[in-house]
């Protein structure tokens, strides 16, 4: 059987120019003209960095490396004091979907997610987290997000990532619902909306890893929605936090010491081609998926001594 051709992320090789060379222009019978040198041009390009590395999908290495060894890596092994269960459920190798519960007024679920397949799992993969298109609406942060890791929440990509290139995608299909979820509703799961994570990995025959992650709830809580102000500001929505507004724009990120514990289910595996045409099985494993988190979280809570400590 002919292997399945897959889409290539990795660097292109690029020529370079030498901006030292002799340059000649037609019309002037081949006389060259003065040479320019790299140095005469330093004031007038852009910054350069060597460095920096891109996928196809914006990725930077540079910048996510940077954010991984500094914020992330503060948050994860001295704020969350994160506890990992399962992570072997995660595959070494192939696409993989990651479905997994979502809460708090800016998550924090996502980062911790990915560093801990990055630093618990044997062999450390990268993960591609999935968004809303909304962000691209916000400057500055609509540019952070691609070179972090994250594309837009679109069949298309998930399709190319999961079948063509064989990486790890998460999604949460709580999507806003979950985001926008106060403090009194916490680990109560909204809908999973029409199954389409399901299809999207039967479509590429990737299995599902269910994620359950405790204390993002408690870390990033919202007690109120006010909707007159979110129309105000043109916000996504303007939630009241412990530190938000009255922290102004960083009060986004004014976590509380949570104590995080993520548990990777065991993996549910689709071989056969053609099942995402079935749309009652799709229905039938969504409700599956979201019934299994619920289940963890409810077990998970019940083990939890402290909000805390864990």
């Amino acid at each position: 059987m002919a292997e399945r051709p897959r889409t290539s992320i990795g660097l292109q090789g690029q020529e370079k120019t030498d901006l030292g060379a002799t340059n000649t222009l037609a019309g002037t019978g081949g006389a060259p003209l003065p040479a320019v040198r790299s140095a005469e041009l330093r004031d007038y390009m852009p910054g350069v960095e060597a460095e920096r590395q891109l996928n196809d999908w914006g990725r930077s290495e540079r910048v996510e490396g940077f954010l991984d060894a500094t914020l992330i890596e503060f948050f994860y092994r001295y704020w969350f004091r994160v506890e990992v269960e399962g992570i072997e459920n995660v595959p070494a190798s192939g696409g993989a979907l990651l479905v997994s519960n979502h809460s708090g007024a800016l998550p924090p679920d996502a980062p911790m997610i990915g560093k801990a397949i990055r630093d618990e799992h044997p062999r450390a993969r990268p993960l591609n987290i999935t968004v809303e298109h909304f962000f691209k609406g916000y400057p500055g942060f609509s540019m952070l997000i691609p070179k972090s890791g994250c594309v837009a929440a679109h069949p298309a990509n998930v399709q190319r990532l999961l079948y063509d290139e064989e990486q790890l995608v998460l999604v949460f299909p709580e999507g806003r619902k979950g985001t926008e979820k106060l403090y009194k509703d916490r680990y109560k799961l909204r809908r999973f909306g029409r199954g389409g994570f399901v299809e999207a990995a039967m479509r590429a025959q990737a299995p599902i890893v269910p994620v359950c992650v405790v204390g993002a709830e408690e870390a990033a809580p919202i007690f109120a929605q006010v909707s007159f102000l979110q129309r105000l500001t043109g916000l996504l929505y303007f939630p009241i936090t412990p530190t938000f507004p009255h922290g102004g724009p960083l009060g986004m990120l004014g976590y509380l010491p949570a104590k995080f514990k993520i548990r990777f289910l065991e993996p549910i595996h689709f071989d056969e081609a053609g099942m995402h045409e079935d749309k009652a099985l799709v229905q039938t494993v969504a409700h599956e998926v979201r019934g299994r988190i619920q289940e963890n979280l409810w077990d998970m809570l019940k083990k939890r001594k402290t909000v805390w400590f864990g």
